[in-house]
């Protein structure tokens, strides 16, 4: 191979350098399919500004893993490999391949309707995707090489006879702290037009490796908080928002119905079918003539038209109760309304959990720290040692009701509140009602105060203007 380089400009990163045995990897259908795969997914439907992709995000990786590998390996007591660099690179830029349409919506939602007996993952689908790059354009690359970028996609270390420090760079499974969240944190912030604190850079200039596992300065250790606290404040502000949750509700059913024509369910399992999956797949159902895709059609014309499933009530499950998932379906909130004509069609149930990376455990104790004055050893923290506000719980469990049809809000709410009540759990903490028209009213508005605010809020901006106290 030559040494030509190919430089990109990344808003997040400035310019970033690729050599040719990389492009070989970026230049190719499979790889390019990244530009048409949302990196929020849909997401961009409620914040505009989330327009990236998931092209970007693995070439913003990749860089990042590139640049750390050769910094560490000038460590002193650590040889340099060429080989191990290419590998660690080749993985980052590769660990997105498998994401279907619209991202986590295709591997989190639908997948598992179609195929509930496969535990299937998008990284899966990356390793399918790395072997259809090399296999089609005849990449010269060893057979335990690609083994071993499987393995750090995965992130499974075991059976290698390789430094296991390799393994903390892309997917790190000992305690989460790896370039991929290093990107996507900062370019979903970028994007989203947030301000973050987490300075991704400052963990990487002051990183080492001591016993095979990448460790930083104990002064950084706010800032790897900081890191998995940002994470946490996007997956609650952004990545789960409400209405984002709606229309990934929507999109899933409008994939799930239209399976039978586009054979989705077996696309997991063929890299030709598999690379022509990207967001552009809704688009090809609004358009197709096909009569079997009306109910899809009708899906995505709602969305078009912002007629979405529409948000009902939420609650918080305290960390010390235990609800089987058999408890928590729409068959058993049904089962709680009262006079109604609900069925289980009419209740999408929504668990998911939001953490720090390491489910219910402090990821940052598993990081290791190491001082100036003694760089070769390598030492813990505990979270006294670093600051008495950061958190004692690390994940928190919520189940969020949706209507299909909006005319049964009320009733939909007025059954989960029977069921939530049963189990002693506490439901929105608004206190608001829905009404006969599906309108949130705070609790203890009275008939007139409402009918004041109504006209208030469908009188002209002229005459609420009048109505407005000026400040002078």
């Amino acid at each position: 191979m030559g040494d030509t380089l190919k430089y990109i400009n990344d808003p997040i990163h400035g310019y970033m350098e690729f050599e040719d045995w990389a492009i070989q990897f970026i230049d190719t259908p499979q790889f390019q399919r990244l530009r048409d795969v949302k990196q929020l997914g849909v997401t961009y439907y409620v914040f505009p500004g989330a327009s990236h992709n998931r092209f970007e995000h693995s070439l913003g990786t990749g860089h990042l893993a590139y640049n750390l590998v050769k910094r560490i390996q000038q460590q002193p007591d650590l040889e340099p490999c060429e080989t191990d660099l290419k590998c660690v690179t080749l993985a980052a830029l590769c660990h997105d391949l498998g994401h279907g349409p619209y991202s986590h919506v295709f591997d989190n939602e639908v997948i598992p309707r179609l195929r509930p007996e496969v535990k299937w993952r998008h990284e899966d689908g990356s390793v399918m995707m790395l072997n259809s790059i090399i296999d089609k354009e005849n990449i010269d690359i060893d057979k335990e090489d690609v083994k071993f970028i499987e393995a750090l996609i995965t992130g499974e270390s075991k059976g290698f006879n390789r430094s296991l420090y390799l393994f903390d760079i892309v997917a790190n499974k000992r305690n989460s702290v790896d370039v991929d969240k290093f990107d996507y944190i900062e370019r979903d912030c970028y994007h989203l037009g947030m301000k973050s604190k987490f300075e991704f850079s400052r963990l990487m200039q002051f990183s080492r490796v001591i016993d095979d596992e990448i460790v930083y300065h104990h002064k950084e250790s706010f800032t790897v908080y900081e890191l998995f606290h940002t994470r946490y404040s996007l997956h609650k502000r952004i990545y789960n928002h409400r209405v984002g949750k709606a229309i990934n509700l929507m999109v899933t059913d409008a994939l799930v119905e239209a399976d039978p024509v586009f054979n989705i369910v077996n696309s997991i399992d063929d890299p030709e079918e598999y690379v022509k999956l990207s967001d552009s797949i809704l688009t090809r159902i609004e358009y197709s003539d096909d009569p079997r895709l009306a109910k899809s059609k009708e899906i995505i014309k709602n969305i078009r038209y912002r007629k979405l499933y529409k948000f009902v009530d939420e609650c918080l499950i305290p960390h010390q109760v235990d609800i089987p998932e058999n408890k928590l379906t729409p068959t058993e909130i049904v089962s709680h309304q009262s006079g109604s004509d609900l069925n289980d069609n009419d209740v999408i149930v929504e668990r998911l959990k939001m953490n720090y990376g390491k489910k219910d455990k402090n990821p940052v104790d598993n990081v290791k720290f190491y001082d100036q004055f003694y760089q070769n050893e390598a030492f813990n923290l505990s979270r006294s040692q670093v600051s008495y506000l950061v958190p004692e719980q690390y994940e928190e469990e919520i189940v969020r009701i949706f209507a299909r049809d909006s005319s049964k809000i009320k009733q939909i709410q007025e059954a989960f509140r029977r069921f939530t009540k049963k189990l002693n759990m506490e439901s929105s903490p608004s206190n608001e009602i829905i009404n006969s028209r599906g309108y949130s009213i705070p609790d203890g508005y009275s008939p007139k105060k409402l009918k004041r605010h109504r006209t208030f809020t469908n009188s002209t901006s002229s005459e609420r203007a009048s109505r407005v106290p000026r400040i002078l």
